[in-house]
């Protein structure tokens, strides 16, 4: 089963989470070799994938949300067999509801079209930014 957009119920519970201040989101994101852009055109989904993020980055800026972690992904040790992924990364956004705003914003409601063409699938995972360094099963 492939993953690429959340459902209602899903961003309900997103939203109802009790916890003010900074959230993270950690991005896993699986490309179509090939794509159609929302123009028609056809392109990667490399390609559409760079448009979405050339578009939706300024958004991202200007509600005060940046990138905070990126690496490529090169073998999943721990994973189904089929699952791979080309992009990694975690967004960091001011407040859950800043990223809701993102999401009514016509300019990154524009970028999305692009998001939709170039994924196969994806995960999308909020998380409640920790502290660096120290121990990994700590504050579980």
């Amino acid at each position: 089963m492939t993953h690429t957009a959340f459902d209602a119920e899903g961003f309900r519970a997103f939203r109802a989470i009790p916890r003010a201040g900074p959230i993270q989101m950690l991005n896993l994101v699986r490309l179509h070799a090939r794509a159609r852009g929302p123009d028609g055109q056809p392109t990667s989904g490399a390609q559409a994938y760079a448009t979405y993020g050339t578009l939706s980055a300024p958004v991202l800026t200007r509600l005060g949300g940046r990138i905070v972690w990126r690496g490529r992904p090169e073998f999943a040790l721990i994973a189904a067999p089929d699952e791979r992924w080309d992009i990694a990364f975690i967004a960091e956004y001011p407040s859950a509801e800043v990223f809701a705003t993102m999401l009514k914003d016509p300019d990154y409601r524009a970028a999305m079209a692009w998001r939709q063409v170039a994924v196969a699938d994806s995960r999308l995972i909020r998380l409640e930014p920790l502290d660096a360094g120290g121990g990994f099963g700590e504050d579980t």
